[in-house]
């Protein structure tokens, strides 16, 4: 009687792990350097329990100098609410129309040719680069104090995003139905026409939205150069150190965020995630119906989806005209200012550091320390927020349903609100930064880890689960295995974004480059300002270069 005998498996059966590559290691020594970087920066400033504890004090005395807090007068509080919302509307609307056109320019699928794109492209990225703060100081010297200045600075500045999203999106469109129409013989402007905006038209509304979001955080910062709104009466009131009406105006900013959000939030989700279900926006839009025979005719009724578009419409014009109205915006001087702009461009060139250079670098360096200590900080606090907060992560809806809640309060904090309370609390310089960026960073990076949590393959999770593992082995087996490229790419969009809003929280003494710019500008040194705004591109360019290359390594 023979038996067949088994063998074990060998090793070199096995399946072996890839060896490491040579980027693979690259990244894991980057990634080392950046924390040891953010220890160094937490070192540097000072930023520890200690004087955490030493603040204590200072935070209750400020507590009690805020209470009990002075609002304007109704009629003057919804004047102020109205010029914001004006000043921030403009502003959005100015950067959707000119995104459009520069976004057909920079998609491959719609350009006019390589060069065509490529100088798109490059316009996109300028108008990210300049932050919006040097664009209102520039807008400032051409037009004067006042909205016009704070509209062309927002608007201008949220192009770099606004076209990059609205190009990416024409990109991921199927390029089918607009190839079928270029069959009969159209131009390409006719493709485009026909087939881009209604397809399009969610991504744009849902974009320009969040952009609205983002704008009325800004208003606030740019209200401290002059801008109107809340954030110029919030600016003057602390100038006096008059912390009642500050603050209050402060909460009033902080409400409006808030329920911003939320209401833009809600129609995001429901233009982009209603095509699959034949929603409201489906109707509106008239997407998802095939044509009957009786609707082939050159003139469509007026059913009532017609009627809703037509309406859209009409509300986006009459909120225009109201805007104008609110701003009350001085035609004759933009024609006159626009009229300047070569003599005040040659203010800021040839670029100078006033014989200042080694205080513009020891200012850049803890403008980097800043962003690299707050976004560790961040970092480490935002991670069990956002887990609690993804739905397939924790199943109590009431746990997972209160950490959304605390993410989007903690998001609707404008930095430069938290900014002014820590200078108050812990002093002039980089700790009051730090902590500020912090807070905020909290709000984004949990925020993005959550969702990323949430995209994660989900079959993966279930089978593991019907394994018999546990859910805490499913988490770091399967869901946190699938979502750790994301985490490392939003940690370095944080950095990103750190970086730069470091910069522009100096204006209110919070430490770093942004006080030396803001000073520069006021005595009229604009060629310094051209330095230090050639200092910043080339850190964040820097810092972007290395984000994009981290997040193809790691994918």
């Amino acid at each position: 009687m023979s038996t067949i005998a088994v063998a074990p498996a060998r090793q070199a059966d096995m399946p072996a792990r890839p060896a490491p590559t040579l980027n693979s290691v690259a990244a894991v020594a980057v990634l080392l350097l950046l924390l040891v970087g953010g220890v160094w920066s937490l070192n540097s400033l000072g930023i520890n329990l200690a004087t955490i504890a030493d603040s204590l004090d200072n935070a209750v005395d400020f507590v009690g100098r805020m209470f009990p807090l002075d609002f304007p007068p109704p009629g003057e509080t919804a004047a102020l609410i109205a010029e914001t919302l004006a000043i921030v509307f403009l502003a959005t609307l100015l950067s959707v129309l000119l995104s459009l056109p520069l976004s057909l320019a920079a998609a491959g699928t719609t350009t006019g040719g390589p060069g065509a794109q490529g100088a798109a492209r490059a316009l996109i990225v300028l108008a990210r680069a300049i932050p919006d703060l040097v664009l209102a100081i520039v807008f400032m010297r051409l037009f004067g104090l006042g909205a016009a200045a704070g509209i062309l600075a927002m608007g201008v500045h949220s192009v770099g995003m606004v076209a990059k999203l609205y190009a990416d999106a024409i990109e991921d469109l199927d390029d089918g139905p607009r190839q079928a129409v270029a069959s009969t013989g159209s131009t390409r402007r006719q493709q485009v026409w026909v087939v881009v905006p209604q397809r399009l038209m969610p991504q744009i509304i849902a974009t320009a939205l969040h952009r609205f979001d983002i704008n009325l955080r800004t208003s606030v910062l740019l209200g401290y150069v002059g801008v109107g709104g809340i954030g110029l009466a919030i600016s003057e009131s602390l100038r006096v150190l008059n912390y009642q009406r500050g603050m209050a105006l402060a909460l009033i900013v902080l409400v409006l965020c808030i329920v911003l959000e939320i209401i833009s939030g809600s129609i995001r989700q429901a233009l982009l995630g209603g095509a699959a279900g034949g929603t409201w926006v489906d109707r509106l839009l008239n997407r998802g119906r095939a044509p009957r025979g009786d609707d082939l005719r050159l003139s469509p009724p007026w059913t009532g989806e017609r009627v809703a578009r037509f309406a859209s419409g009409a509300l986006v014009l009459a909120l225009l005209a109201a805007a104008l109205w609110i701003v009350e915006l001085d035609w004759v001087r933009l024609a006159a200012g626009i009229a300047n702009v070569p003599a005040t461009t040659a203010l800021f060139f040839p670029p100078s550091a006033g014989g200042a250079w080694p205080s513009l670098i020891e200012a850049l360096i803890v403008t980097v320390q800043i962003a690299l200590a707050a976004t560790l900080i961040g970092a480490v606090l935002a991670v069990p927020i956002g887990v609690l907060a993804a739905r397939n992560v924790v199943r109590g809806r009431y746990v997972h349903g209160f950490f959304r809640g605390l993410i989007v309060v903690i998001r609707g904090i404008p930095e430069l609100i938290l900014a002014i309370i820590f200078v108050v609390i812990s002093g002039l310089g980089g700790v009051a930064g730090a902590l500020a960026l912090s807070v905020g960073a909290i709000g984004l990076l949990s925020k993005l880890i959550a969702d990323s949590l949430e995209e994660t393959d989900t079959a993966v999770q279930d089978a593991q689960r019907a394994a018999g593992a546990t859910d805490v082995q499913v988490f770091f087996s399967a869901t946190l295995r699938q979502a750790a490229p994301a985490f490392v790419a939003h940690t370095m969009y944080l950095l990103d974004t750190n970086i730069r809003s470091a910069t522009l929280l100096g204006v209110v003494g919070a430490g770093g480059i942004g006080f030396l710019l803001l000073n520069a500008s006021r005595i009229n040194q604009f060629d310094v300002v051209t330095m230090i705004l050639i200092l910043m591109v080339g850190v964040v360019l820097l810092v972007e270069l290395v984000s994009m290359w981290l997040r193809r390594t790691v994918r």
